[in-house]
């Protein structure tokens, strides 16, 4: 199995918000063989977190809607359903994070966390890790609606779980580690109860 990188270069070419970096390297081909010297790009945003909000009473999870000027730049449509997401900051753990997102974004507090997995969502150009978490709801202490510093407008929406399931078959869900919860969510449905 390849293991072996030989980085020649980095370089840091954007210092911001979010920062790309640009490497000049080798790395072991499947045949034991180094790759020609090639260049290759990362978006550096830091990893984040994502909790899915399940309402068992009523069979429903809680989604946000908000503004994302890149769908809105590709296709003209900004305004995604998502379930509530948030970047881990330096020094911060990501089961933190997320108890605090989910109170900052949809105004819900939650005494547990189950871990669903963490996955890359586009690593051919970016280092982005998302940790997945599942949670129930049953304590709505805010508003919620994202942070007025951060210039946030979030929308808080409770969604019938079956038309959640159909809203990712029409489009209206588009956001990959949303449908990746909710196809989650779906397959534990249907092999064992979500206590």
């Amino acid at each position: 199995m390849p293991s072996k990188v030989n980085i020649i270069s980095e370089k840091r070419d954007y210092d911001d918000f979010f920062k790309v970096d640009k490497a000049t390297l080798q790395y072991e081909k499947f045949n034991g063989e180094m790759s020609p010297i090639i260049t290759r790009l990362n978006f550096n945003r830091g990893d984040a977190v994502a909790v899915l909000l399940y309402n068992k009473e009523s069979d429903s999870v809680i989604l946000v809607k908000q503004f994302r000027y890149p769908a809105y730049a590709n296709d003209g449509n900004g305004w995604l359903l998502e379930i509530v997401a948030g970047m881990i900051d330096k020094g911060r753990d990501a089961e933190s994070v997320a108890k605090a997102e989910l109170l900052e974004e949809a105004g819900y507090e939650v005494d547990d966390l189950h871990f669903i997995c963490h996955f890359y969502l586009s690593p051919g150009g970016s280092s982005e890790r998302i940790y997945l978490y599942f949670a129930d709801c049953h304590r709505k202490i805010a508003i919620g609606g994202g942070k007025e510093s951060e210039d946030e407008d979030i929308q808080v929406i409770e969604i019938p779980l079956k038309d959640a399931f159909e809203m990712i078959k029409n489009g209206e869900i588009c956001d990959a580690k949303t449908i990746i919860a909710l196809q989650w969510l779906y397959l534990k449905k249907g092999n064992q109860s979500l206590s």
